[in-house]
């Protein structure tokens, strides 16, 4: 007995091809979400316009925007991998969404795998806005490309651990709140926008350590100081990526 073709054939589309379907569909709901465009965008813009056109920070000789840039550019991959995600991630586990996807063909991993490759997306719209911001501010960049796209890759994969870790094993108002503090902590301590010489030196070696310093101090000694290649912000970003995305694969709960 024959078997009659069917169009399309019956059966899970191949691997690469579901993930890129899905990191589409993440990028396009990320891009839609009024909210997060504003903590991931706007917010990020805004603080480096005002602090590089008013004198309300002391950052040091030279132009606050060449001090001030590369914070702003490592707050916003922060915004977008940490907190943004880390919401929309937790009112999905919230309203059922992962638990009906992970029924699906598409692999626990590859989804993932998806969102983090959609906040890469996002993130280099973040980049060309704010680059261009900062050049109109008069920044006047050093380095080269290769040291600040792996800092950027390895900030964005700690911050993508440390967020789906949140949202996978708090619950959606929990998350709210505590990626909303963790996000106005850092933007204080975290090197961003004060110096972290302005700290005490021993809160200075504890809040060196934190992802969010580690990437802007690096991204600070290519684009500021011309450094080569940052061997110890990318040190702790690493640590940090492995650490977060190992804990995250470990303890996130899909219902």
């Amino acid at each position: 007995m024959s078997t009659a073709p069917y169009t399309p054939m019956p059966g899970a589309a191949p691997l690469g091809r579901m993930i890129a379907a899905q990191t589409a569909l993440e990028t396009r709901m990320l891009l839609r979400n009024g909210e997060q465009l504003l903590l991931t965008v706007i917010i990020p813009a805004l603080l480096l316009v005002l602090f590089s056109a008013v004198d309300i920070i002391d950052t040091g000789a030279g132009k606050s925007v060449d001090f001030l840039a590369p914070g702003i550019l490592a707050l916003a991959v922060m915004s977008t991998a940490f907190t943004g995600q880390a919401i929309a991630t937790g009112f999905e586990r919230r309203y059922g969404v992962l638990k009906r996807l992970a029924a699906s063909p598409l692999p626990r991993w590859a989804l993932m795998t998806a969102k983090t490759l959609s906040v890469l997306v996002t993130e280099v719209l973040q980049v060309a806005l704010l680059t261009a911001i900062a050049f109109g501010l008069g920044w006047s960049p050093r380095g080269g490309p290769v040291a600040v796209l792996l800092l950027l890759v390895l900030g964005t994969a700690a911050f993508s651990g440390l967020g789906l870790l949140m949202a996978g094993t708090l619950k959606a108002e929990a998350t709210l709140a505590a990626a909303n503090l963790v996000f106005l902590l850092l933007l204080v301590g975290g090197g961003v926008i004060v110096p972290l010489e302005r700290f005490p030196g021993a809160v200075q070696d504890v809040l060196g350590l934190l992802p969010i310093s580690a990437l802007s101090d690096g991204l600070r000694d290519v684009l500021q100081h011309g450094a080569s290649m940052p061997w110890g912000s990318l040190g702790i970003l690493a640590v940090w990526a492995v650490l977060a995305l190992g804990a995250a694969a470990r303890f996130f709960r899909w219902e």
